[in-house]
């Protein structure tokens, strides 16, 4: 699962959680139904590039509300 904006590090992830912006995400390519709301771990920067970093969230429609890890 990944987030709508490409954030290329998990510190920018969070200093974006932490200023109150929105954080959208999304499962792309519909192989693995996506979670709405609960527990998921997004992954980042998008493809081409690397994974990076992972983190554990809790969302609610598809709306990042905590960050666990």
């Amino acid at each position: 699962m990944y987030c709508e904006t490409n954030y290329p590090t998990k510190k920018a992830f969070r200093e974006a959680f932490a200023r109150g912006d929105e954080i959208r995400v999304f499962q792309p390519g519909g192989l693995f139904k996506g979670t709405i709301t609960g527990s998921a771990t997004i992954e980042g920067p998008h493809f081409p590039k690397p994974h990076r970093w992972y983190a554990s969230v809790e969302i609610k429609d598809r709306i990042v509300t905590a960050i666990k890890g």
